[in-house]
């Protein structure tokens, strides 16, 4: 027997583990009202019609054998046509890639273009699972901050004319999570063209796109240029755990990803795919059901914020949930959320503290609060009970 276990990877030593999914085990309990979750609501989900799809599919045999490492032919298709239509130019199916939700299209992405110590431009505060992927591959990172209008270009300027070269720009321009503010128009079109005058590559992370409760985000920064690459899914319309995301991409990273998606699990879900591809192009049930999720939604959304607002009073600023699934929160008063949140917790409720998004800065006063898993007169309860923490007295 072996006194000494052989060695892990070395590029595990700076990883940790999500801290949302760590704070997910422990709001579990019945009794705790949890906003620290990023699901969608379950219950909108489409079961029947799901059901429905599912069946239709398996009447054919050849749904349950191995599909195209790329995606199923027919998905793709449709995935095509949705993008050529969202981005105002013609998508061809060959530079559509089907992958394993759109966390597997970052996480090769990520082995396609980068190489050890490449510089990654991420926003601040940051998508997680963002930089769990640019770690693992040995990225250097580089923050730049948001505002109300997304990522601050002027800061990005700044780090360019200081001579900083990113490989990668990596941005979620609506609906940000956590920071749920959206890129206004005249940054997109900016972005793009740094992205060509520079030589770097956009990743345009847009899981909530269509998520949008007043009108819709601006056109898409792909709408601009052909360096940059789109990533979304059916996760947040449909369900997470038909696990379908793409990316839209020219055909030699898509080719590139190929080569690594087939070391990695050869090809996605044909039946899955199948079930994707039926709901995605029944247009008119599909518009009744995302216009239902973005109702539902934007009321606890609405909801969140006026409690949030009527009950801390100046306190607490948050942003305005326009669309996609979060609110961001600062404390005003200097209250330290990673402090309070046992006393959070022992109160009733959960939320995610700032400093799990921080690359630069510590958030330490901030939190990302999730609308989308309860209903309204549950949600003010959360901010009733939130506000017992922070004054228990």
């Amino acid at each position: 027997m072996s006194l000494t276990s052989p060695a892990l990877a070395a590029k595990l030593a700076g990883l940790q583990s999500s801290a949302i999914r760590d704070l997910l085990k422990l709001t579990a309990r019945a009794d705790i009202i949890s906003l620290a979750g990023g699901l969608p609501d379950a219950a909108l989900m489409p079961r029947e019609r799901i059901a429905l799809a599912a069946g239709t599919a398996l009447r054919d045999p050849a749904v349950l054998q191995y599909t195209e490492s790329p995606g199923w032919p027919a998905l793709r298709e449709v995935i095509a046509a949705r993008e050529s239509t969202v981005i105002g130019r013609a998508v061809p199916p060959a530079e559509v890639f089907i992958t394993h939700g759109s966390q597997q299209a970052l996480s090769l992405l990520a082995e396609v273009l980068l190489d050890p110590g490449a510089l990654v431009i991420v926003e601040d505060p940051a998508y997680v699972g963002a930089l769990q992927v640019f770690r693992a591959a040995g990225a250097r990172i580089v923050a730049v901050p948001l505002d109300r209008d997304g990522m601050r270009l002027d800061a990005l300027e700044d780090l360019l004319a200081a001579g900083e070269r990113p490989v990668v720009v990596h941005t979620v321009a609506s609906f940000h999570n956590p920071g749920g503010v959206t890129l206004a128009h005249e940054r997109r079109r900016r972005l793009a063209e740094l992205a060509e005058s520079h030589g770097f590559w956009v990743i345009e992370d847009d899981p909530y796109g269509e998520l949008w409760f007043d009108r819709p985000a601006p056109a898409p920064i792909a709408a601009h240029s052909s360096q940059v690459i789109r990533l979304s899914s059916v996760s947040k319309i449909l369900a997470p755990s038909l696990r379908v995301g793409w990316m839209i991409a020219p055909d030699h990273v898509c080719r590139a990803v190929e080569l690594l998606k087939q070391g990695a699990d050869l090809c996605g879900s044909a039946l899955t795919h199948q079930i994707a591809a039926d709901l995605l192009t029944d247009t008119a049930w599909l518009a009744t059901h995302v216009a239902s999720v973005r109702a539902a939604y934007g009321s606890r959304a609405r909801t969140l914020v006026t409690a949030l607002r009527t009950t801390f009073g100046d306190r607490v600023h948050c942003t305005d949930a326009t669309g996609g699934m979060f609110v961001w929160a600062d404390f005003t008063d200097g209250t330290d959320t990673t402090a309070l949140l046992p006393t959070a917790l022992a109160t009733g409720v959960a939320y995610v503290p700032g400093a799990a998004f921080a690359v630069s800065d510590s958030y330490r006063n901030s939190m990302r609060l999730c609308f989308t898993t309860s209903d309204e007169p549950t949600l003010t309860e959360a901010i009733t009970r939130l506000a017992k923490a922070t004054d228990p007295s």
